[in-house]
């Protein structure tokens, strides 16, 4: 445990735990250009599956909490901005849906 501590810089393991589940936010937040390269490579055309943006809420509100927690404005704005218009892709997403 002190070597993880070591290496991310914190002096214990409550900021271990944020740094690691911040770690968890940005594997997430990541992950969704797997997906879209996977689906895209799959179809042969560039195409956004909704996976993609499940991806993008997860990893963005876990990193809008991770900013929060550090009190890091910039990281907070950019975070929140995201989140919001993922929450919105998906409401269309789910609207067009409903509609079909």
């Amino acid at each position: 445990m002190q070597t993880l501590q070591s290496l991310f810089h914190v002096d214990s393991r409550f900021e271990l735990l944020w740094v690691l589940f911040g770690l968890f936010g940005q594997l997430m937040f990541t992950g969704r250009f797997l997906v879209q390269w996977i689906a895209s490579e799959r179809a042969r055309r560039s195409v956004v599956p909704i996976a993609f943006w499940y991806f993008s809420i997860v990893g963005g509100l876990v990193l809008l909490a991770y900013a929060i927690y550090r009190a890091d404005p910039v990281f907070i704005l950019g975070q929140t901005m995201g989140v919001v218009i993922y929450s919105r892709n998906l409401w269309l997403i789910r609207h067009q849906h409903d509609q079909a």
